[in-house]
């Protein structure tokens, strides 16, 4: 999986290190949602069963490249 280098410098945070790398294959394959930001960037959704919650992976434009993965607080009642 590639990713950015701020990911890679991100995901040292202990909320970021938890998510493990099968969850954002699953999330960049497998969405419940995407959704495109007016800067190209691809945002995909799925719910993680282990934890309860929503992972978000934010890809680059090239579909592939991951710049950000979270548990998704704010996620709206459109994305479940």
């Amino acid at each position: 999986m590639r990713c950015t280098q701020y990911f890679s410098f991100i995901r040292q945070r202990p909320d970021r290190a938890v998510i493990k790398d099968e969850w954002m294959l699953d999330t960049v394959k497998r969405p419940v949602e995407t959704e495109v930001q007016s800067d190209g960037r691809i945002r995909k959704w799925r719910l993680i069963a282990e934890v309860g919650k929503y992972l978000r992976v934010v890809l680059l434009e090239d579909g592939e490249t991951v710049h950000n993965a979270f548990f998704d607080r704010d996620l709206g009642e459109g994305k479940k």
